[in-house]
């Protein structure tokens, strides 16, 4: 393999990740998308799916353990806060933080593809690296990972009541805060058939509240409730507390 990029991959573990892989190929096939070793079939590379399935199953024992050691609560809502950590806007953030993303070896017509469908890569490849550290560093160095860049985030998914679902959620606001149940309304949709974008507003009665973009209208209609939600936060932010009232999440409080 290039001398160069093993260099390129050796450097980003020591830099970001704080140690040298012993095996620096599976850092390289972790970050190495099915798209790209269909576009380079002579080049004898790998791609991370396998990793990812590994890397899958470690985060969720790891932040399984973490919650059921820190937190006493019903498994509804520990599987719920679950979801909020290790969900794919979550862990591919963690990814854009990390700095990976040029590293991400990509078919030309993947590179060229939507926002949405990287982001999903994105976080694709943040399981194939935590599989990729298991494997070469053990599962002490795959649980710091996963503390680092996950777990860190438990207060702020509690504090803004993002493990909830948010139309569910809002509908309790809505009605708790103004005695009417919101309703959802399509503002445009645009694009082709295949990657079309829809923009819904939620409304509580005549007000626009907030607004939401998908690529379905489930999924436009989950963002405008968290966008409502966020504007509500800021706007009452008392009220909003005790609404989401997590007073003490490490005991039985909901």
């Amino acid at each position: 393999m290039n001398k160069e990029l093993i260099e390129e991959y050796q450097n980003f573990a020591k830099e970001k990740l704080g140690f040298e892989f012993h095996d620096i190929n599976l850092l390289i096939t972790a970050l190495t998308h099915r798209s790209y070793v269909n576009e380079h079939k002579k080049s004898g590379a790998d791609h991370n799916e396998r990793l990812e399935f590994l890397g899958d199953a470690i985060l969720e024992l790891v932040t399984s353990d973490f919650l059921f050691h820190n937190y006493h609560q019903p498994e509804g809502i520990m599987t719920a806060w679950r979801s909020a950590l290790v969900r794919t806007e979550s862990i591919g953030a963690a990814g854009e933080e990390l700095g990976y993303g040029p590293l991400v070896r990509l078919s030309n017509g993947e590179k060229m593809g939507s926002e949405r469908a990287f982001q999903v890569i994105m976080a694709d490849c943040f399981e194939a690296v935590i599989g990729a550290i298991y494997l070469d560093q053990g599962y002490d160095a795959a649980k710091k990972f996963i503390e680092k860049h996950i777990l860190v985030k438990i207060d702020q998914v509690l504090e803004e009541g993002t493990w909830r679902d948010p139309k569910s959620y809002y509908q309790e606001i809505a009605q708790h805060h103004d005695g009417i149940t919101p309703s959802y309304r399509l503002m445009k949709e645009e694009g082709p058939d295949h990657d079309k974008v829809f923009t819904i507003g939620v409304y509580v009665g005549a007000d626009l509240r907030g607004v939401g973009t998908g690529h379905s209208k489930q999924e436009a209609q989950g963002s405008a409730a968290l966008s409502a939600i966020k504007k509500f936060r800021v706007e009452h932010p008392e009220e909003f507390k005790r609404k989401n009232i997590v007073k003490d999440p490490k005991h039985q409080v909901l």
